[in-house]
């Protein structure tokens, strides 16, 4: 879901920083008023920049990566995946990958944007209970939503990409969307398991938590 440095104008660049900006800043009380929620973001920030870390390869006009979404929104919530993706970007430039920082904005709303997308349609519908096909549901919008963002950016980039290269990407997040549901509810039983600890009910949303 990276755009590679040079793909876009610097106008455009200009513009995504100021969406982004934009974006967090109007999520940035609800963050504040939660104090659990900073815990639960730099948990995000830190799962996240181990997901991207522990797969990624270049793919057509950009790179897969294992996001793992999923798991992060279900187990820790909105707000701090919204962050922790943002700020999790920010460290895979400073330590890893300098190059990708001149994007940070393009990349946080290729993530960010679809996440919000989901939050507001299926994820407000979201019970407690959740059932691998549920699951699958969410990876396949939210994925489908990060590919739709990696096209409007090749769109509106400098230069011409080939509509076959861009479907290749597309397509390779199938695998994503196969292996992250397995991974989601395997990771959201562990959890369960030990719900009732203190220190699970601090660093977990409540729906993951709440007795079913």
């Amino acid at each position: 879901m990276h755009i590679e440095p040079g793909m876009l104008d610097q106008f455009k660049i200009l513009g995504a920083n100021v969406a982004a900006i934009g974006v967090l800043a109007a999520h940035t009380p609800a963050l504040l008023k939660r104090p659990t929620l900073w815990l639960r973001t730099a948990l995000a920030a830190v799962f996240f920049s181990l997901f991207m870390q522990a797969f990624h390869m270049k793919v057509g006009p950009s790179e897969l990566h294992f996001v793992g979404a999923m798991p992060i929104y279900l187990l820790l919530g909105f707000i701090p995946t919204l962050f922790g993706f943002a700020i999790g970007l920010l460290l895979q430039g400073l330590l890893f990958e300098p190059q990708d920082l001149v994007h940070l904005a393009v990349n946080t709303l290729s993530l960010v944007v679809p996440l919000i997308a989901l939050h507001h349609t299926l994820g407000k519908r979201l019970k407690a209970s959740l059932s691998v096909p549920t699951i699958l549901k969410l990876d396949a919008f939210y994925y489908a939503g990060v590919t739709a963002m990696v096209g409007f950016w090749l769109l509106n980039g400098v230069g011409e990409t080939a509509l076959a290269d861009w479907a290749g990407f597309a397509a390779s997040y199938l695998s994503i969307v196969a292996l992250e549901p397995l991974f989601s509810v395997l990771i959201v039983t562990g959890v369960r398991s030990v719900r009732n600890a203190a220190w699970a009910r601090t660093c977990f949303d409540e729906r993951v938590t709440a007795a079913t």
